[in-house]
């Protein structure tokens, strides 16, 4: 039983230099392991609650306060706790909290110490952090047998994710220059996850050479690392990605296909849906998906996220019964990695897959939690960074580990992005772990590929 032998934090910073918490534990027999909690600029009201101190110390996003709280009110308690017993771990940080969205102590502090936790545990038990995760997700296993829980992908074994990967970005990750907030790519022809890897980062360059020949020149990438342009429109994102995909020598639609992130959410406004940076357009729920059809039928495009705004619950129901038999459509605010707000959008019929953002809940018992039970609903897990990333590795070791069957870490530029393309490099370097591919967006025989 691996004993925690000590708790600390600090206050580090994340990839826009804003602060965040990391959090350092010990095990007995064990070396001290840490790891850092994200934070998001695209951000949902159902979202577990970040602590930043106030003031005009780091124009207020300090997370002093937070730090301490790990010192003074969680470390205290957790010293002395078997660390192997991630969910009892976490669940005393709750009741430490009492609050439901984690805002006492802060949801970054309790996030840090809850991962720290299971590398902690890992080292100290001579395990690999993809064997400790995979240990934690086979003890949230449903008893039921029904097909749906034991479904091949995505959860049935540790391997290698589809990625999806960021290539132009408006929004709130490149100062609204678009209203949709990331347009995707992802290597749906790649049978290995290096070689898709290696395709999406040949059309990452392509497109940068098609936005200079456009007359972009000096575009800068987002928080993300996609790139920012100031463009007439957001259809023309995706003429500018098909142009790139052609250029590297590729096939749209067979090689690689369309992923968007349309974060609705940030410009829904009075009961519409108001395109600002492109034209002043005001659409109503019925409208908003009249378009996303077309665009579906127009475009190569496989996965929506966000179609539609975290509240509009009658308009989701509508979405889904016009395209959830045809892509995959996430919800990450509607959801915001909450198994209450999961569980409503299954008995609605609303949706059919979840982004799983761990400090959306702010603890990885309630992510893996999460994830189990949208594999048990046919709802695929993708796995997701943040706007504000570090060198933390942890999505990566998760995607693999649970076998969850998709990742979305950003693009392919900025080193707090590549750290985790590489771990997964790492990965299938080592292990001999097959690669989930298109096979990830299969659902219980529904294909968006067929």
């Amino acid at each position: 039983m691996p004993r925690i032998t000590n708790v600390i934090a600090c206050e580090v910073f994340d990839s826009r230099g804003r602060p965040t918490v990391e959090a350092v534990v010990t095990c007995e027999g064990g070396r001290p392991c840490r790891a850092i909690a994200p934070a998001g600029a695209s951000t949902g009201t159902a979202e577990a609650r970040e602590l930043r101190d106030g003031g005009s110390r780091l124009g207020g996003w300090g997370v002093r306060q937070a730090v301490d709280n790990v010192r003074t009110v969680l470390a205290p308690v957790l010293i002395g706790q078997d660390a192997d017993d991630q969910s009892a771990i976490d669940h005393l940080m709750i009741e430490l909290d009492g609050t439901p969205d984690k805002s006492r102590l802060g949801a970054n502090a309790i996030l840090a110490v809850s991962l720290a936790n299971a590398y902690a545990a890992a080292d100290a038990l001579g395990r690999t952090p993809i064997e400790q995760f995979r240990s934690l997700w086979d003890r949230t296993a449903s008893t039921d047998t029904s097909p749906l829980s034991n479904s091949l992908v995505p959860g049935a074994g540790p391997s290698l994710p589809l990625p999806m990967v960021n290539m132009i970005s408006g929004g709130k990750h490149a100062g609204g220059q678009l209203d949709f907030q990331d347009f995707l790519l992802m290597p749906i022809g790649a049978t290995s996850y290096s070689q898709g890897l290696e395709w999406l980062i040949t059309v990452y360059q392509a497109l940068g050479r098609v936005l200079h020949r456009a007359g972009y020149e000096g575009t800068l990438v987002g928080d993300e690392g996609g790139y920012g342009p100031r463009l007439g429109s957001n259809r023309q994102a995706l003429d500018l990605i098909i142009e790139a995909i052609q250029k590297a020598g590729y096939r749209p639609g067979e090689d690689l296909a369309f992923a968007l992130d349309v974060a609705s959410t940030h410009f829904y406004h009075d009961g519409c849906y108001r395109l600002a940076a492109t034209g002043d357009q005001r659409l109503s729920s019925d409208e908003m998906i009249a378009s996303l059809v077309e665009w579906v039928d127009q475009y190569p495009i496989i996965s929506i996220e966000d179609g539609l705004a975290e509240e509009d619950w009658n308009g989701w129901q509508q979405l889904t019964s016009a395209l959830g038999s045809r892509v995959q459509l996430i919800g990450d605010d509607l959801f915001a990695t909450n198994p209450e707000r999961l569980q409503r959008g299954i008995d609605n019929g609303v949706g059919n897959s979840v982004l799983i953002k761990l400090n959306q809940i702010g603890t990885l018992t309630e992510t893996l939690n999460t994830m189990r039970l949208a594999i048990d609903h046919d709802y695929t897990p993708v796995v997701s960074a943040r706007s504000g990333e570090t060198e933390d590795v942890t999505i990566a070791d998760l995607a693999v580990a649970t076998g969850a069957g998709q990742i979305k870490i950003g693009s392919v530029a900025r080193s707090e992005r590549l750290a985790k393309y590489n771990q997964l490099l790492r990965w299938e370097a080592e292990l001999s772990l097959p690669y989930v591919g298109k096979q990830a967006l299969a659902r219980s025989g529904r294909n968006p590929l067929s």
